[in-house]
């Protein structure tokens, strides 16, 4: 039967559009690349227990951007270019409010000197228990009252963007991770928000590649980086892109017990 249905525009999703307003004066690059993780897939699964694929991405993409840091600089409010000598990477990661599932903003700090494993029982535990992240509490507790005032979430994002304290609570990079919610392979191309330094991880694949001179059909993971071409140029985000296709491939930071500094 024909129908339409009308509902009530949920009120986190204003978080969303506001978030995506604040990065339309971004100029972004793409870079898409696509990478062999059989051998780092298997590790991960036998691990006791597994250990979350984007924990893995996360812990490379923070040894990354740490080698590279001008590829998620950005601009204070005086127009100055800020570096930072640490990764704190915003990920998504779906949990229930009373506005139905949301994708929550979980900010992983010092993604870059930690190990994958410290990092997959953080994602763990925020999965079990959504209100372990600080971001969870006040998605639940505060947004009913800051939707309410008319321009406030606006105005948080306005200041966000220009503020170097609260930079170090949002994180200046952002992951993402749509191919475990659907099957096959596929390059993500996601709009930017605050971070100027984007990663997409767009799905796993079996492909044919070359080992060892012989053909073979290994998983293949699709990547898409971004960044703001205000701030950093093509050269360095290709520097930064073959790093971080290296460290994906080889898995070598399953082998660095990195432990979370105190």
């Amino acid at each position: 039967m024909r129908s339409v249905e009308i509902h009530r525009t949920p009120r986190n999703r204003r978080l969303v559009t506001e978030a995506l307003r604040i990065g339309r004066r971004q100029i972004p690059i793409h870079g898409l690349f696509d990478v062999d993780i059989t051998d780092v897939r298997q590790r991960l699964g036998a691990h006791d227990p597994p250990l979350s694929m984007t924990a893995f991405v996360a812990a490379c993409l923070g040894r990354a951007a740490a080698t590279h840091p001008e590829v998620h600089g950005y601009r204070n409010w005086r127009g100055r270019l800020v570096i930072h000598r640490h990764v704190d990477i915003a990920t998504l990661l779906e949990v229930s409010t009373p506005d139905g599932v949301f994708p929550l903003a979980h900010l992983i700090v010092d993604a870059d000197s930690r190990s994958v494993a410290d990092i997959s029982d953080e994602i763990r535990t925020v999965l079990q228990n959504p209100d372990a992240a600080p971001a969870h509490k006040l998605l639940s507790r505060g947004l009913p009252a800051v939707v309410a005032v008319p321009g406030l979430v606006r105005f948080g994002y306005w200041l966000a963007k220009r503020s170097v304290r609260l930079r170090r609570r949002t994180g200046t990079v952002s992951l993402t991770a749509v191919g475990m919610f659907g099957g096959g392979g596929g390059f993500g191309i996601a709009a930017q928000t605050l971070p100027t330094l984007g990663v997409v991880v767009g799905g796993i694949s079996p492909q044919p590649r070359a080992v060892d001179d012989r053909i073979a059909i290994r998983d293949v993971m699709d990547v898409t980086v971004t960044v703001d071409h205000r701030i950093t140029d093509g050269a360095p985000t290709a520097r930064f892109a073959a790093d971080l296709r290296e460290l994906l491939h080889s898995g070598d930071l399953l082998d660095t017990p990195v432990l979370r500094p105190h």
